[in-house]
């Protein structure tokens, strides 16, 4: 399987948290999200949302977070494993 980057993961991280915050404001009593919120908003939304599910092999957005989250995790423990100047300025 391809594995997406994890600065295009991250991006699209960021770009789902900051629309769903837009249709949130003024949402905060738990009423629809959507219901009022401006049509393009909801559609950017629904794009990440699919961008993001595609990019890590998943069908819903709470297993497409938590494998995005997954992979920049992995990818930032091995970058600091592998880094030569590190181990050397650690010693």
């Amino acid at each position: 399987m391809l594995m997406a980057s994890p600065i295009v993961l991250r991006n699209l991280m960021e770009r789902y948290e900051t629309l769903r915050a837009v249709l949130d404001e003024g949402h905060a009593d738990g009423s629809d999200r959507t219901e009022g919120a401006d049509p393009a908003v909801r559609q950017q939304l629904q794009d990440t949302i699919y961008t993001l599910c595609v990019s890590t092999g998943t069908r819903e957005i709470g297993a497409a977070l938590a494998a995005a989250r997954g992979r920049i995790g992995a990818v930032t423990i091995d970058a600091f494993a592998a880094d030569p100047a590190r181990d050397a300025s650690a010693a």
